[in-house]
């Protein structure tokens, strides 16, 4: 293959993995117009073409879906070689790509992210913030975050952080005017701030649990938010409850800026995961911070 023909394909699978020129051409280094340009002179060569564009999308015809399934697997071999290759080094270095919800960069990260970084210094460490369902094969991130619960069972999970305990906080402002909920059906008389889901576009139901008995509420209220960190920002601004993690809130609630309420209705999951293809054959660095991150139960 012609060195102008890699360039080529490695731009249209950016392109088709993005579905956004713009998107594509920054994590490539070129300009749009550049992008479009090699796009175009593919899709001539090639006599067929390849992605669908309109004014909001940009995805992959069907004959364009089949070169990506095609050739996508080689370029995946080259980058695994290119990392096996790099860890001849006397240490572990290379980029990690990953994606978590947002609640998981203070409560996971955050607390541990500085002495990895400081231990190794050739490993740099991209965390991308989405609280959807992303496909991290597609996007080729090198491993998503979620709860044990929330995992295929066709991915290699590791462990990387305790139970998680959701519970409804508000403000004394809050309840200054309002009694707090004695049942979770209470809330239907409250003004709750709800979370937007990305994946499927629909309102979070509030879940519960007591006595052995699972069951989810949902809640009306004059907010709506698509991260935790501004449902928390609500909940002690006086605007309204949140459901939020306990451990997120813990320095609040023992300050007295937000009060817990339906404690014994608190729900406990499944800890935080790494997860990641069980195809993939790890890097050296990848590998490296996996066991740097391991949940170890004291």
């Amino acid at each position: 293959m012609r060195r102008d023909e890699f360039t080529e394909m490695r731009a249209f699978l950016e392109v088709a993995r993005e579905r956004s020129f713009t998107r594509a051409a920054s994590k490539l280094g070129v300009t749009r117009s550049a992008l479009s340009h090699t796009i175009s002179a593919l899709e001539a060569r090639l006599g067929v073409r390849l992605l669908s564009r309109t004014t909001r999308d940009v995805a992959p015809t069907a004959a364009g879906a089949r070169l990506v399934e095609s050739i996508q697997p080689h370029f995946e071999g080259i980058a695994a070689e290119v990392s096996a290759i790099s860890a001849l080094r006397d240490r572990p270095s290379g980029h990690i790509r990953l994606v978590c919800p947002d609640d998981a960069v203070d409560l996971v990260f955050r607390p541990r992210l500085p002495a990895f970084l400081r231990d190794y210094p050739d490993i740099s460490v991209e965390l991308i913030v989405d609280n959807g369902f992303t496909n991290i094969v597609e996007r080729q991130f090198d491993a998503g975050v979620r709860l044990g619960e929330a995992i295929a069972r066709d991915m290699v999970a590791a462990r990387i952080g305790p139970d998680v305990s959701y519970t409804v906080v508000g403000s004394p402002e809050y309840f200054a005017s309002r009694s707090a909920p004695a049942t979770p059906h209470d809330l239907t008389d409250h003004n709750c701030v709800n979370l937007r889901l990305p994946t499927s576009g629909g309102l979070y139901a509030w879940e519960f649990e007591k006595d052995g008995r699972e069951f989810s509420v949902r809640v009306e209220g004059q907010l709506v938010m698509s991260n935790i960190g501004p449902a928390i920002n609500a909940a002690l601004d006086g605007a309204g409850l949140s459901y939020v993690p306990r451990d997120l809130v813990r320095r609040y609630l023992d300050s007295g800026e937000l009060q817990e309420v339906l404690s014994d209705w608190a729900p406990t999951f499944q800890g935080y995961h790494l997860y990641y293809p069980s195809r993939r054959h790890p890097s050296p660095a990848f590998s490296a911070f996996v066991e740097a991150f391991r949940y170890r139960q004291r």
